[in-house]
Parts: structure tokens; C-alpha cells; sequence
């Protein structure tokens, strides 16, 4: 056996309350002005909701705007669910909503909003973009599988709030068979499921563990990797899981970073996406880099490839472009070295230019939200800009194809 495992955790966990309500005041800010600069961070602990950070903005807005937003967001998640009473799960009208907003320092806009036009980055670091051939996702099959649970089941929670909560966790470990499987990206099983699923007071564990093996099972019944029979279940493992919520767990914008992106195949680099606008680049260049290690793939031109972008605040143009095919690389006379010179020479990768390509500046809800994206995780769902694979020819005519 050669195991590993990644999770997931639903829209109405504590930490991705914050991170949608964080997500929903960068998206209002920048469709009421798209040149908004937003660093609003969240911090959730039982009914208090406290917003703080800095925002820049030619929006008229004040405090009730920013309550508001948190309380739609947290009803879009689905709180209160029928079955639960006030001391079992969050009621958004229970919440007391502080807001402790400032204007963004002079000195960022300095680097940021430069004379020429073009967006410096708004902070230093790196970002790490992965991709693997393992899913149809480009995703690890771990954290494929995870998000794929963790979905039904939310999904199920909300289908069936007088009994279930939708504050959900889930884990998926899966059996490589060798350390050689595991490199060439060739899962044989799916070897155990963990999930988490709050259930009403009146429910018996062993009727909650049944509904929700079930569940898991029906959703995953036509994969090849999954085995009823062999596979192992753990659910609600301490045998009560009723209350549930920000009650029962605090919650902080930035914290579910490996969730959101890789599950931990790959490094994680800079900071949170969730509360910045896109000329953070631990936003901005996140996209950019996954944008292309999705292509390497896609295009056949490794199995999977770890793709690192460096920035410094009040710089547009990345200090560096560092691809890793991890050993994968299909094209022979092409190498890590010579790739990572070519993507530099032919993508500008500023946040300017990351920005216009994905339309970054333009959340809505016929191309994107940052409060959907939040919701799902950062990368790997084909609606969101950045996995869109238009330059599939380009990759595919590099030397050595």
C-alpha cells in the first residue's frame, strides 16, 4: 500500500463562512467600483462576526453595507438550517456584526497604481500553480474525491435541513499501491472515507451512518477507484455531531489554503486568496500560475508540473517563472530549464495583464464570483477563467512536440 489523503470542507464550515463573507464584500466593492482595493479579512467565533482590514474604494458605502453583506452570505450558504435551534447551529439574525474597516495605506497605492497604467503587485511572494493528470479535474485524486463528497453531501444537507447540518467535513484516502504508482499518477482505490456531517438531536448515530454511507456510495458507485465492500467508512466519528456552526467552532478568513488548491500534493505558496482584490497577488498570480500548469498538462506536455511565480510589491513583472514537471516532461529536447524561459518570453504575467485575461476586475454572476469560488475551492472547476484551456495550440506547438 502507498497511501495518501487529502480534505475538503463545505460552504458552512466556520473558516469558508468567512472566507464567502470576506469574498462577497471584494465582489459588491468591485462591481459598485472596479478599481476597489479590498483586504477585508473575517474572523467568526459563536454570534460574533467581526470585519476587519483595509478597503480603498470610490463606492459610497458604510458599515450597513458591510453587515449586509455578511448576513447574504451567510444566508446564500444556507443558514439556519430548519432543524437546528439557536444554540445548536447560527441564526444570521442572532449575529452581532462588528466592522472595523480602514482605508488602505497610501503607501501600498504608491507601487500599485502606477503613472503608466499598468498594476504593480500589491504585496511580495510566491504562488504555486500544480496540475496532474490523475482526474478530469487536473486535480490530485484525493482532493478530487473529497470535493466530490463533501458536494453531495452538502448538497443532501440542504435537501434535508430538519435533520442534517450543512457545516461539513470530508477526507478521501486513496491507495496508490507503490511509491512508482504514485509518481506516474496511477491511483488503484479509493481506501477510506472520513466525513463529518452534523445530524438533528433526535437521530440515532447508527441511522446517521447509514444514510450517509449511502449517500457517499450512490455518488461514487460508477467510479472505478471505489469498492463498496472495501472500502472503509468513518463517519461522525465521536458518534455525536449536533451542534455545529461557528457556535461550536471559530472561524478565520486565509485558513483552508491546502483545501482550496491541492490538497498538499504541491507546495503552497504566498498567502489566502480569499478577502483580496486582484492586485494581490497571492490572488492574481495564483490564477496565472495554475492557468499554466494546467496547460503543461492538458497539452501533453508532462503528467503534472508545479508551476512557481515570485512577485515584490510595486514590481508588475514577476521576478521569476519556475516550471517543474516533476520528472514527467513527454517531449524529449525540452527541458524544466528551457520551459520556464519560453512561458516567461511569451506571458506578461503582470497583475495587469493576469487581470484582463481572466476579468478579474469584473466578478459577476455571468462570468464569476469570488464568493462562488470561495465556496468551492480555488482551482479546479471549469467555469472559473483561469481553467479554461484557450492556448491548448500554443503549448502543444513547443519544440520538441
Amino acid at each position: 500500500m502507498y497511501l495518501y489523503t487529502s480534505e475538503s470542507v463545505s460552504a458552512a464550515h466556520p473558516d469558508k463562512c468567512a472566507d464567502i463573507i470576506a469574498d462577497t464584500i471584494v465582489d459588491r466593492l468591485l462591481q459598485l467600483d472596479p478599481a476597489s482595493r479590498v483586504a477585508a479579512e473575517v474572523f467568526m467565533c459563536g454570534r460574533h462576526i467581526i470585519i476587519g482590514g483595509e478597503v480603498k474604494t470610490s463606492a459610497d458605502v458604510g458599515e450597513g453595507f458591510y453587515r449586509l453583506c455578511a448576513l447574504d452570505a451567510l444566508s446564500s450558504i444556507g443558514y439556519p438550517e430548519s432543524g437546528f435551534d439557536e444554540n445548536r447551529t447560527l441564526h444570521p439574525q442572532t449575529a452581532e456584526i462588528q466592522v472595523l474597516l480602514s482605508k488602505q495605506s497610501p503607501d501600498i497605492s504608491i507601487g500599485v497604481d502606477q503613472e503608466s497604467g499598468e498594476i504593480g503587485a500589491g504585496d511580495q511572494g510566491m504562488m504555486i500553480g500544480f496540475a496532474t493528470d490523475e482526474t478530469e479535474a487536473f486535480l490530485p485524486a484525493a482532493l478530487f474525491y473529497s470535493r466530490k463528497i463533501r458536494d453531495t453531501l452538502y448538497r443532501f444537507a440542504l435537501e434535508n435541513d430538519d435533520k442534517y447540518g450543512i457545516d461539513i467535513k470530508t477526507q478521501v484516502t486513496v491507495d496508490y499501491g507503490t511509491k512508482e504508482r504514485f509518481d506516474t499518477n496511477r491511483p488503484l482505490r479509493i481506501e477510506n472515507i472520513v466525513a463529518a456531517v452534523p445530524h438533528s438531536e433526535s437521530m440515532g448515530i447508527e441511522e446517521v451512518r447509514r444514510t450517509i454511507e449511502k449517500v457517499i456510495a450512490a455518488s461514487l458507485a460508477s467510479d472505478p477507484l471505489f469498492e463498496e465492500k472495501s472500502c472503509r467508512f468513518f463517519i461522525d466519528g465521536t458518534g455525536r455531531y449536533v451542534k455545529h456552526s461557528p457556535l461550536a467552532d471559530s472561524g478565520m478568513s486565509g485558513r483552508k489554503t491546502v483545501a482550496d488548491t491541492y490538497g498538499a500534493y504541491a507546495p503552497t505558496g504566498g498567502g489566502a486568496q480569499s478577502s483580496k482584490d486582484y492586485t494581490k497577488v497571492d490572488r492574481s498570480g495564483l490564477y496565472a500560475a495554475r492557468w499554466i500548469a494546467k496547460h503543461l498538462v492538458a497539452s501533453g506536455i508532462a503528467k503534472k508540473a508545479i508551476v512557481e511565480l515570485a512577485y515584490v510589491i510595486g514590481r508588475a513583472a514577476p521576478l521569476n517563472v519556475t516550471v517543474n514537471t516533476l520528472g514527467t516532461s513527454a517531449r524529449s529536447g525540452m527541458d524544466d530549464e528551457q520551459l520556464s524561459r519560453i512561458i516567461a518570453a511569451e506571458f506578461p504575467l503582470t497583475p495587469g495583464w493576469i487581470t484582463e485575461k481572466f476579468g478579474l476586475d469584473r466578478p459577476s454572476p455571468g462570468h464569476f464570483l469570488y464568493a462562488d469560488v470561495a465556496a468551492r475551492g480555488q482551482v479546479g472547476y471549469d467555469d472559473y477563467p483561469w481553467e479554461k484551456l484557450d492556448m491548448l495550440d500554443w503549448f502543444r506547438s513547443l519544440p520538441g512536440g
